[in-house]
């Protein structure tokens, strides 16, 4: 399966994103009324990083900093790591496990296409895994088309 797959899968497939000038607040409002973990940092039409929730817990609230006072820049990941629509499933499982992350960035080209989270992936495994039972089973029963 390809990343590509994942992202047409998606219930909801939309990009949320801040700029780097946002203040860690308003990034923490706008994921927590998106209900995600992760948001995109995009200046001027590019990705510049990516902010999460890890972030947060790691960068402000363990070193005492505040959140409305603190811009995403300061304490966004920078060096994104993202993966190509036409990269396998296995390439983002690999990816996530080595790095610690999860959610990655899809790009086309040098367009953010989409992003992918974790579960997005622990979803796609079941879906993958389901149909192959389903296909075995037909052809043990004898009904497989």
């Amino acid at each position: 399966m390809q990343i590509r797959q994942i992202l047409q899968g998606k219930k909801i497939n939309a990009l949320f994103s801040v700029t780097s000038d946002t203040t860690v607040y308003n990034a923490l409002v706008e994921m927590a009324n998106k209900n995600i973990g992760a948001v995109l940092v995009i200046d001027a039409g590019k990705l510049s990083g990516i902010f999460s929730e890890r972030d947060y817990a790691r960068k402000i609230v363990l070193k005492g900093l505040h959140s409305d006072d603190t811009l995403v820049k300061d304490v966004m990941t920078a060096n994104v790591i993202t993966i190509k629509m036409e990269d396998k499933l296995e390439v983002a499982m690999q990816i996530m496990s080595e790095r610690h992350i999860r959610h990655l960035p899809v790009m086309e080209g040098e367009v953010l296409a989409g992003i992918i989270s974790i579960n997005d992936v622990v979803s796609s495994i079941i879906q993958e895994q389901k149909s192959q039972i389903d296909s075995l089973q037909g052809y043990i029963s004898g009904t497989y088309a």
